[in-house]
């Protein structure tokens, strides 16, 4: 499946949560990470986000597209990663 991982998280816990994103998705923005992964790993990302946020203060999105038929993807302005998956 196609995911999209967005954050707002306190200063002192972005390096981490940035980490973590990299390990399973591409940094596509300051703190919007895209990509295919498997439900499993899926499963793994938010279990270690789960750690190191405190969800009083913090909040991650998560966008799940199962299917990218009728989905599309523009870009205006600076394109930091050269890969368009959609």
């Amino acid at each position: 499946m196609f995911v999209i991982v967005t954050y707002d998280v306190a200063q002192k816990r972005v390096t981490k949560t940035m980490k973590i994103c990299r390990k399973y998705l591409t940094h596509v923005q300051n703190s919007v990470f895209e990509g295919v992964i498997t439900e499993a790993k899926l499963n793994k990302l938010k279990n270690e986000l789960k750690k190191v946020i405190v969800p009083a203060d913090d909040s991650i999105y998560i966008y799940e597209i199962q299917n990218t038929k009728y989905t599309r993807k523009e870009s205006i302005g600076v394109i930091r990663h050269k890969d368009n998956i959609l």
